[in-house]
């Protein structure tokens, strides 16, 4: 019943979202942690923190980790919760496949349309709405900057931009340090 649950809940996210990943977050959080409990603050947490980590759209990575995460945290064993991951990251592209197919063969005949351009300037706005929408949802208690974070920031910030660390070394570095540090 889960997987069916998932795989719903996905295709809902994947369907009604605009702006990427980010924007997600927070209909990710109310349909997985506040609405059906099925997984907690702290992993949603850490489940964002390692979809940023992971190559590829932190959607879809989401996805993947929150499906393994559901159905581990629901009693399964971690054969299905690899089953439940397959579900949530198929259910999430399968609406965004659909429309790229449409999308791309009706663009070319409304490009010019003046009702098209107006729809997607006011889509805009609302995808910075929902992204710093996921931001403030991931600022919780259990998530409180302290100065420690703050000089890892600033350190993996200049490493990057200054020194011209390379970004994988720099989150490596950042990973050693907050072990160190926490």
């Amino acid at each position: 019943m889960i997987f069916l649950q998932l795989f719903w809940v996905y295709l809902k996210i994947g369907l009604f979202n605009f702006g990427g990943g980010y924007a997600m977050l927070s209909l990710i959080q109310h349909e997985i942690v506040d609405k059906h409990g099925w997984i907690t603050t702290q992993e949603f947490t850490d489940i964002v923190a390692i979809s940023q980590m992971t190559p590829g759209p932190i959607g879809i990575n989401s996805a993947t980790y929150v499906g393994y995460t559901a159905v581990l945290n629901a009693g399964y064993p971690p054969a299905m919760a690899i089953l439940g991951s397959a579900v949530t990251t198929i259910s999430v592209c399968i609406p965004s496949f659909i429309l790229v197919l449409l999308v791309s063969y009706y663009f070319t005949r409304f490009r010019k349309n003046k009702y098209v351009e107006y729809a997607f300037l006011g889509l805009r706005p609302a995808t910075v709405g929902l992204i710093a929408a996921a931001a403030l949802l991931l600022m919780t208690p259990d998530n409180f900057i302290d100065y420690k974070s703050i000089l890892l920031f600033g350190a993996a910030f200049l490493l990057t931009w200054k020194l011209k660390v390379h970004p994988i070394l720099t989150i490596l570095l950042a990973g050693i340090a907050g072990l160190i540090l926490y």
